[in-house]
């Protein structure tokens, strides 16, 4: 074995086992910065020594490419779902019915937490991880191999001995509220909309399409289930121990029940405690200890007959309604939240939930006075489900608003959306509040040093009055000591003030399609901008562009094209854009961004290259007037095939008679 593999192999080994520590175990032995260091030494080494790429490595843990088709894979063992109840009465008979058939009383019985996420099955071979697949119909799932890859406590090879040559392991991928918290935040910063729980969040995040977004949720798996015609283990329990040796996150909540009452007295305890945990639970599930008894008992079409999980009732409070406050975001749109008398509720006090729009509000038929029936259950955002009217008095019946409540101007509805909005787009504060916010943020203009509150501060001084005046601000300016809404001291050094300059400057080398972004225009998001930036190539093309041009551009629909046309037909808008042009930033597509000499040509990579990198490939494509696109369909025009291709794509190629290139085709291709 060369020097080189061997150190490459050695630090792969070294960092599983940081990693295992730190993700699985919590019981950290190195500092952060000396992880990254040895991840960064392996990151070298690999890019420097290709031949020796390793799909389980530590570092493909970042995520690969995008994958806009998930396919769809079947499941060696159908994935089937537990029956469930809510009474307690039900997991006796349960019991009672598994004691019946198998004519044994001592029967020992593993109560566990019902994890509150999206269930996900993994198969590994010769102890590493080759699928992830989600449950789907119980037969065939989606393949979220990259995905799962960047959930750092899912190991890509297994540590210890003894795991079967096959096998699968189940569980569940959450989202843990301390990540799911601080994701949501930076939501609310960007301008954008708040996830409302956990559960939704992260099987949203496993159908991602570009696995680079996955591993920025700080995802989490607990693994609860192995499966497979190897396994030595004859109980469920000892399965789970050799599951946490192989290095995989089995958790500490689990423990062996002999009868009704030592189920009930688990099922007690976690009703009480779930809320203490950093992770959202709905319930516990039953499974009988004994795979020897598993066939006997048997099936029915959906579920196990060895295994039940018992769900907990969502929590509820009941509160006096106050007030209703009607919110203002970005672009417009009105949302109505409920201010009611502070009640304790899933761990926390409460005193605010939306009402989502006046659709919601009107079901609710919420009158003064009225007493809500607030729940939480599992979610981190509570929620209304019902209201109680006070029948001994006459009650006011409470109505959506019809003008805006920060500025006056008249709501309007457009008829394919729920929501009202208010058309005062250029002079509404809390909207131009937002756009700021927008403008700066990572994916527009990167000018993130700036934040929420430190803009909110220049717009109420009257120091920043539109986008472009962001570029006249003079560190002076920024420098001093100022409060938040909620309070909050906020103070600005000189060395901080000139940082927020330098990003303020920098900005201006940010392309097109972000500056495009960046503007806000409703229902353009950071996919079409780039679509429309790339069509059109210049600003004036899109001002001067007609509803069918517009309708032209891929993934435009009537609604985007009509709040595009409407946006570049008023003057303010039009004006905004010649002061930004003065101050440098960028309205077209550099010459050197694109070319056309791949003009009308779709292009699939696969594999590995020598010369570049899978994205610098993906740029050199789209620079010179090409389309990249994650799977081969009979438009697609090339393969550009790497090392390590797949069997199956190749397969899939030849089929759809695709024409094969290798990365020296391409680079003679481009620089002809």
């Amino acid at each position: 074995m060369s020097t080189i593999k061997q150190k490459i192999e050695e630090l792969r080994k070294q960092i599983n086992k940081y990693s295992y520590e730190y993700y699985v175990l919590d019981q950290p032995t190195i500092e952060d910065r000396e992880f990254d260091s040895l991840l960064k030494e392996l990151e070298d080494l690999e890019k420097q020594y290709p031949e020796y790429f390793s799909p389980d490595s530590p570092t493909q843990r970042v995520g690969g490419e995008i994958n806009k088709d998930f396919k769809q894979v079947t499941h060696r063992f159908p994935m089937l779902s537990l029956s469930n109840t809510y009474n307690k009465e039900e997991i006796s008979d349960f019991v009672s019915r598994a004691q019946q058939t198998l004519g044994e009383k001592d029967l020992e019985w593993v109560c566990e937490l019902k994890y509150d996420g999206l269930a996900i099955s993994l198969l590994y071979e010769n102890g590493r991880l080759i699928r992830a697949a989600t449950r789907g119909n119980g037969e065939m799932g989606d393949d979220v191999t990259a995905n799962v890859k960047t959930i750092r406590s899912v190991p890509l090879s297994l540590q210890g001995e003894g795991y079967p040559q096959e096998f699968e392991i189940r569980g569940e991928v959450i989202y843990p509220h301390k990540a799911f918290e601080e994701f949501n935040k930076k939501r609310v910063e960007n301008g954008e909309e708040p996830f409302a729980n956990c559960r939704n969040a992260a099987s949203g995040s496993l159908k991602l399409q570009d696995p680079k977004q996955v591993a920025k949720r700080k995802l989490d798996c607990f693994l609860y289930f192995l499966i497979g015609e190897e396994i030595s283990e004859s109980t469920h329990y000892q399965r789970l121990l050799k599951a946490r040796e192989w290095g995989f996150k089995t958790g500490n909540f689990f423990s062996i029940a002999h009868n009704i009452n030592e189920i009930s007295d688990f099922i007690n305890y976690w009703d009480k405690e779930r809320f203490s945990l950093p992770f959202d639970i709905d319930g516990v599930v039953i499974k009988l200890n004994e795979v020897k008894y598993w066939n006997t008992l048997g099936f029915t079409a959906k579920s196990p007959r060895w295994a039940t999980a018992y769900k907990f009732k969502a929590e509820q409070a009941f509160a006096k309604l106050q007030n209703i406050e009607y919110q203002v975001g970005r672009t417009g749109v009105i949302t109505p939240v409920a201010e009611f008398e502070p009640v304790h509720l899933g761990g926390t006090i409460v005193k605010r939930a939306t009402l989502h729009n006046a659709d919601q509000m009107e079901l609710l038929d919420l009158c003064k006075g009225d007493t809500l029936v607030i729940e939480k259950g599992g979610e981190i955002i509570p929620k209304i489900v019902e209201t109680k009217h006070d029948t001994n008095t006459e009650q006011e019946r409470i109505h959506f608003i019809s003008n805006c409540p920060v500025c006056g101007a008249k709501l309007v509805k457009e008829e394919e959306q729920a929501g009202w909005f208010c058309p005062n787009y250029n002079h509404c504060p809390p909207q131009i509040l937002g756009r700021f916010q927008h403008f700066i943020s990572k994916k527009a203009m990167n000018i993130e040093s700036l934040g929420g509150e430190k803009m909110r501060y220049l717009l109420n001084s009257n120091k920043v009055r539109d986008f472009a005046s962001l570029y006249d601000l003079r560190k002076e300016d920024i420098m001093g000591v100022y409060f938040s809404e909620e309070g909050k001291k906020i103070s600005i050094q000189e060395k901080g003030a000139q940082n927020i300059i330098n990003a303020i400057e920098e900005s201006k080398k940010v392309p097109f399609e972000r500056v495009l972004y960046a503007l806000g225009i409703r229902y353009v998001g950071e996919v079409g901008a780039k679509n429309i930036a790339q069509h059109f190539e210049q600003i004036e093309n899109i001002e001067n562009a007609s509803m069918e041009d517009l309708l032209n551009i891929e993934d435009v629909g009537q609604i985007i094209a009509k709040s595009i046309y409407l946006w570049f037909r008023k003057e303010e808008n039009l004006a905004q854009i010649e002061k930004l042009k003065q101050k440098g930033l960028q309205f077209c597509v550099k010459k050197e961004e694109k070319n056309n000499i791949l003009q009308g040509k779709t292009f699939v990579i696969s594999g590995s290259f020598q010369t570049f990198s899978r994205d610098e490939i993906k740029k050199a494509i789209e620079q010179n007037g090409g389309k990249n696109v994650s799977s081969l369909s009979s438009k697609t025009n090339y393969l550009i095939c790497g090392e390590k291709m797949g069997p199956e794509k190749k397969r899939k190629a030849e089929s759809l008679n695709i024409q094969m290139i290798t990365e020296e085709d391409f680079i003679r291709m481009i620089e002809q």
